[in-house]
């Protein structure tokens, strides 16, 4: 069967099949476009996964390293405080040390001034005869009013003085210089 189209609707559906072909490529264009972009959108997507892989290996790392660093800082503080407690104690040590020096000085002090050799001693007569022997002029003196010499008494011969008999005497101290008796 033959068909008459006529040349007007022929014209029409030739330019149908134009504007068809039209849009088809351009689909076609936009579709490899899409295509395009969805393999971009699919290599991003892969980046972003790999770094958010790396992203949490590094929070695990990292999340290690901070339990490693909090265990340092606890053994720190525990060494901080087994230090300060030490510090403590060696300067409680220190001050009983320097005290101890100062006590040792005190008692060396006394123990030279005890050791110290007189150059002298002073000999204390009754009534001529040697009754006591002392380190001072005033051990001598109260050792004699202790024994009922008079306080008063005392007296320092001048040169113009004459001597009396040293048996008349009661109570006398005469200075003698150690070492000059040979």
């Amino acid at each position: 069967m033959i068909r008459l189209v006529r040349s007007s609707t022929l014209r029409e559906m030739n330019a149908q099949t134009v504007e068809m072909h039209n849009r088809a490529t351009h689909e076609y264009g936009r579709a490899e476009s899409l295509l395009v972009d969805v393999e971009n959108a699919q290599a991003l997507l892969e980046e972003e996964r790999t770094a958010a892989c790396d992203m949490g290996e590094n929070l695990l790392l990292s999340q290690d390293l901070v339990e490693t660093l909090e265990k340092d800082l606890a053994a720190a503080r525990d060494d901080l405080a087994r230090a300060e407690g030490e510090l403590s104690v060696l300067r409680s040590q220190q001050l009983l040390d320097t005290e101890d020096r100062a006590a040792l000085r005190v008692l060396l002090r006394i123990a030279r001034r005890q050791q110290a050799r007189p150059d002298r001693v002073h000999l204390l007569y009754r009534y001529g005869r040697l009754h006591s022997v002392h380190s001072t002029r005033d051990d001598a003196e109260i050792a004699a009013e202790d024994e009922g010499a008079d306080r008063a008494g005392w007296t320092s011969p001048s040169a113009t003085d004459v001597a009396p008999n040293p048996n008349e005497i009661a109570w006398r101290i005469q200075p003698m210089a150690l070492g000059s008796v040979k």
